[in-house]
This record gives structure tokens, sequence and C-alpha cells, in this order.
């Protein structure tokens, strides 16, 4: 085996390693954080790097073409629908009164709300 070889492989282990790790604080945050925008935050953010590490660590190791396309869509589609999916949940806790309003910065959303009535 050429020895560019292993240190790819070693490479995209590596990645596995550490993107599996950023998925795992992710989790961790989602347990332990308090409210529903903090956990939608820990379920997005980190989840997302995450993914993508392992999938780039997954194209070092398997380094064929279409390999490398199924990853990439993947990669596409996870940051499409991550970040949609944690607005979606933060947008209905915020209408079924899972917020605390005292905690919000700005609050531009009731606003809104209270101008279509």
């Amino acid at each position: 085996m050429n020895v560019w070889f292993q240190i790819l492989d070693m490479a995209g282990a590596a990645l596995v390693l550490v993107g599996a790790a950023i998925c795992l604080l992710g989790v961790i945050g989602m347990l332990r954080l308090p409210d529903v925008l903090s956990r939608s935050h820990a379920a997005t953010k980190p989840q997302t790097l995450g993914m993508l590490l392992v999938l780039a660590g997954v194209a070092l190791r398997l380094r064929s073409g279409m390999d490398l396309a199924t990853l990439g869509l993947i990669g596409f589609f996870q940051l499409m629908t991550g970040p949609v999916a944690a607005h979606l949940v933060a947008r209905s806790a915020y209408r079924t009164g899972q917020i605390d309003h005292g905690e919000l910065l700005f609050d531009e959303l009731d606003e809104q709300l209270t101008e279509e009535k």
C-alpha cells in the first residue's frame, strides 16, 4: 500500500473521530441546556459541523467518484434541512408559548404577530 494512502486513511480516521466528538457534544448540549431555543442551537450547529467532518473523513477513505458524489449530496441536504428544521421547531415553540419572553433580548416576532390580529 502506498504511503500517501496510509496518510489519507489516518487523516480520514482523525476527521471521523473529531466529527463524532463534536456530534457527541451537540447531543450533550441538547440534553443539558434549559430551554427550546438553546436546544435547537445545540441540535443544529455542532451536529452540522460534526456531520460534515465525518463525511470528509469518509470521503478520504472511500475515494471513488460515485461515493464522493453521494457524500456531497448528503452534506448538501444536511446543510439545507438542519437549520430550517431548527427554525421551524423554535418558531412553533414560540407560537405555543414555550418560550420565556423575559429572557429574549429582541422580540421582533411579537410585533409581527400583534399586527396580524
